[in-house]
């Protein structure tokens, strides 16, 4: 299983990953390992043809790689690594198109997949239902505490996320969650006293 995570800082890779069916792939390879075109369409919902393509562009931005064996679309594909991350602003600072439009479609994506989960948690087990998280809050923080907000949310998760690669440390009734962390300044800071926003389920 592939580790680490990739750092993108080329705008055509950028525009590259900045899709939908690209983004579904690269969730696939890495929660599933290797997989053909076929495999990987059967997944998510995609013809052999159309992965073969996607599998093709990623890998010449390096996020997936061949694993080895078979020819055609029954080669299997791999990703490169367990996550990809890109900067907020070009190199000298400036706005960045193709990272805002990557950041779009992942935003996107997570959004999509949240009203998924609100659709079908009626059929989940009471014990999932209640374990989902779907909240928000009001704080006031500086930078330098949201950045440091940030690293100890990724130490708390990383025991967790070596699960990803390491199949025999999972408990029984462990199952894939997706955790997404997002925290920015609202345009209207608002009066100093806002406390708690709210809690949604």
């Amino acid at each position: 299983m592939p580790e680490g995570v990739l750092q993108l800082t080329d705008p055509r890779a950028l525009r590259a990953v900045a899709h939908p069916t690209r983004l579904k792939l690269l969730s696939e390879l890495r929660r599933i390992g290797p997989l053909t075109a076929t495999q990987a369409g059967e997944r998510i919902g995609e013809s052999p043809a159309a992965c073969s393509f996607h599998l093709r562009l990623l890998a010449k931005y390096g996020l997936v790689e061949e694993a080895g064996g078979g020819r055609g679309r029954a080669r299997p594909w791999q990703a490169t690594a367990m996550g990809h991350e890109w900067a907020s602003r070009g190199p000298g600072g400036e706005p960045d198109d193709a990272g805002d439009l990557l950041t779009r479609v992942v935003v996107e994506r997570w959004f999509e997949e949240a009203l998924s989960w609100v659709e079908r948690r009626a059929e989940e087990t009471e014990e999932w239902a209640e374990a989902a998280v779907l909240g928000d809050r009001l704080v006031y923080l500086t930078p330098a505490e949201l950045e440091d907000l940030n690293r100890r949310m990724g130490a708390l998760l990383e025991p967790y996320a070596r699960r990803v690669t390491d199949p025999a440390g999972r408990p029984d009734e462990a199952r894939v969650v997706t955790f997404v962390q997002l925290a920015f300044p609202v345009e209207d800071d608002g009066p100093s006293d806002a406390g708690e926003k709210g809690r949604v389920g």
